[in-house]
């Protein structure tokens, strides 16, 4: 089989960039699978992502080919191998909601990651990640001891070589130094629809407020706190007789599904940054 490969790009727009790039691969023997493209008007940003097949030339040989190529159009450019699951570390509080839905889908197949660890500031879900035979570390939070906290976390993240970082309901808020660290490459689960209901306990104010409809965002995990470029958002209707717990349960799967597709999108090379806001070729 040849061997398969997922390049994403973005330049300033100009004509003729599809068949540049389309021309590039037919050169070496690449068989474009899929592409899709967007032009942002608001910036003039051209965006790509093409899957292709292509036996030609080793993966080295095509990134340093693809350097030469993408110089004149000021292009950033990121080529992927499709065979190798997107390495994950997964960091949780005590919700585990979101954790055992991508545990679940990861080994029905359903996600193209390998999840590496997790780590929590709890020990709630141990015997959940040993039922994966995954290793499971409990690092401990404090005010006095989070600079250490967040140095032990690093230094598994990146002893895990990990591609991504997913916050499943990490109640803890990461550093700044922590957040460039992962920056481009931590999603976190927001229990809201952002902007609304910021801080704790957002299902209380929506049921003190009498919502119609309650929602969840992924993002990208930045030092400004919730507000990263969204990646996916979802919202479940509600009416008056739904209680507290209800509308909390409603989340939780709503929450679940929303990070899922987050990081299934992210591990397939679909979601390119666009300033503050993201290109999502699904």
């Amino acid at each position: 089989m040849n061997p398969t490969y997922v390049l994403t790009l973005s330049c300033p727009d100009r004509l003729g960039l599809v068949h540049a790039v389309s021309g590039f691969l037919l050169e070496r023997s690449g068989n474009i699978e899929e592409a899709a493209q967007y032009n942002d008007p608001a910036t003039g940003l051209f965006f790509m992502r093409v899957q292709f097949r292509c036996a030609q030339l080793t993966a080295e040989d095509l990134q340093s080919q693809l350097a030469l190529f993408a110089a004149p159009y000021q292009m950033r450019c990121s080529l992927h191998a499709t065979a190798q699951p997107m390495r994950t570390v997964i960091l949780v509080s005590k919700e585990g909601h979101c954790l055992n839905d991508l545990l679940f889908r990861w080994k029905s197949g359903l996600l193209p990651v390998d999840i590496r660890a997790i780590i929590s500031n709890h020990r709630d879900f141990y015997q959940l990640a040993a039922s994966y035979n995954v290793p499971f570390h409990h690092i401990a939070v404090s005010r006095t001891s989070k600079e250490q906290a967040e140095e032990r976390q690093l230094e598994i993240i990146q002893a895990e070589e990990a591609e991504l970082v997913v916050l499943a309901r990490y109640m803890q808020i990461l550093s700044n130094e922590m957040c460039t660290q992962l920056s481009g490459r931590a999603i976190n689960i927001h229990h809201s629809f952002l902007p609304s209901f910021k801080g704790a306990k957002p299902y209380y104010q929506a049921h003190e407020r009498g919502v119609k409809l309650i929602g969840a965002t992924a993002h990208y995990v930045t030092a400004d706190l919730d507000e990263g470029p969204i990646i996916e958002q979802d919202v479940a209707r509600a009416d008056h007789s739904k209680t507290v717990e209800d509308l909390t349960a409603m989340g939780r799967d709503t929450e679940s599904q929303v990070l899922a597709r987050a990081v299934k999108w992210h591990s397939e090379h679909r979601v390119l940054l666009n300033g503050h806001k993201t290109v999502i070729f699904k």
